[in-house]
């Protein structure tokens, strides 16, 4: 799939046709979902630690957001770790409920 190797299979292989697989696709696919979901998980992350300072400076107890599922988003982008590799057909109610 990298243009390298593109030209290099062209160049050697001129009467063959390319063909990218779905096992790969889908691989990089994931990747990159784990790559945004790690980033956002950081940046909820450090949201959550600026909260918790601004309590502690007003001398208050600090109460996390909570979303509609009882998670905190920063639970949210941990537990929806393996719901993307799986069909929707295929997820438990506690999935289907963290999904909405």
């Amino acid at each position: 799939m990298a243009n390298n190797m593109v030209s290099a299979a062209k160049e050697t292989f001129s009467m063959t046709t390319l063909v990218t697989d779905r096992f790969h696709v889908v691989r990089l696919a994931q990747n990159v979902m784990q790559a945004v979901r790690i980033k956002l998980g950081w940046q909820e992350l450090q949201k959550e630690n600026l909260k918790i300072a601004k309590a502690k400076e007003n001398k208050e107890k600090y109460k996390p957001e909570v979303l509609e599922n009882d998670d905190t988003p920063k639970q949210l982008l941990t537990r929806c770790r393996y719901v993307f590799a799986k069909k929707q057909c295929q997820w438990t109610e506690n999935q289907k409920e963290r999904q909405k």
